[in-house]
């Protein structure tokens, strides 16, 4: 992309995502893979050089091909790497599945971050957030505000698509990735979280993606998987229609749906009130 492409307002943004890292001086960074913990990445990179690192956490409820993709990433940016794991099945809270999952899920990982990086040495724990992020039902921010994370890029302002604009830029191969979720979102609340089901999503998902489609879901509900996929995508499913029957019934379901909405984030929060999404997101705030 061509610099005068961007508008100066995200170039000022950028100018003060980069002034914000400076000050850190030495940061860690929650380093998933897509394209905005990337930017982030790569900017604390060009300010701060080797005071950097990229945190990577293998998770019982992520794709290990998104692991592993993130390793490949960070290994070809030039940063220092920790990897680490966590445990989420450990923990009764979230494999209840409530409405508060996401809190519980992501206090647990920023809690085992965050001793990481005072173990490392360093001072401040970065997180992929943008503004677009504020919007939604995400009980998670709340436990990362608790947890004392910084989001860079919700400091600077930016939104997706500046993001994605400048991450171009940089050369970041995942400029355009599709936005991912962690295969727990999928599944509706009030059900047990299982490792037999996020296996059934991770295989469907993978299988999906395979055929050529870019940004999937697979909604969990017991014996039926609901497809999201863009809607300009969705004739493309049809044709591949009794593939996608017979790979999903083997995978356990007994009715395989699109959903003729499309793709959407959070379709799973469409069941709750008004008043509980505000409720977390005062929390949050």
């Amino acid at each position: 992309m061509e610099l005068e492409q961007i508008p100066a307002a995200v170039r000022e943004k950028d100018e003060r995502l980069g002034a914000i890292l400076r000050e850190m001086g030495r940061v860690m960074v929650a380093f998933s893979g897509g394209v905005d913990s990337s930017f982030v990445l790569k900017r604390a990179q060009q300010e701060l050089g080797d005071q950097v690192l990229a945190v990577i956490a293998a998770s019982e409820t992520f794709p290990t091909r998104e692991f592993d993709a993130a390793v490949k990433l960070a290994e070809e940016l030039g940063v220092r790497i920790h990897k680490t794991e966590v445990k989420e099945f450990e923990n009764a809270d979230f494999v209840a599945n409530n409405p508060d999952r996401c809190y519980h899920c992501k206090t647990g990982l920023y809690a085992h971050l965050q001793t990481l990086a005072r173990e490392l040495g360093y001072s401040y724990l970065l997180d992929g957030s943008n503004v677009d992020d504020l919007g939604d039902y995400r009980p998670g921010l709340q436990a990362k505000n608790e947890q004392g994370v910084r989001s860079t890029l919700q400091e600077a302002g930016f939104v997706k698509t500046e993001i994605r604009q400048l991450a171009k830029e940089l050369g970041l191969p995942v400029w355009d990735k599709p936005s991912f979720a962690c295969l727990s979102s999928r599944i509706p609340y009030g059900t047990k979280i299982e490792k037999y089901k996020i296996d059934q999503l991770d295989e469907g998902e993978a299988f999906l993606i395979s055929l050529g489609l870019l940004q999937v879901r697979v909604r969990h509900h017991d014996k039926i998987a609901r497809i999201e996929v863009m809607p300009e995508e969705i004739n493309k499913v049809l044709e591949h229609r009794e593939l996608i029957f017979e790979k999903f019934t083997s995978l356990g379901f007994t009715y395989v749906t699109l959903d003729l909405a499309g793709y959407r984030t959070g379709s799973m929060n469409e069941v709750l009130s008004q008043s509980t999404k505000q409720k977390v997101k005062d929390a949050s705030l």
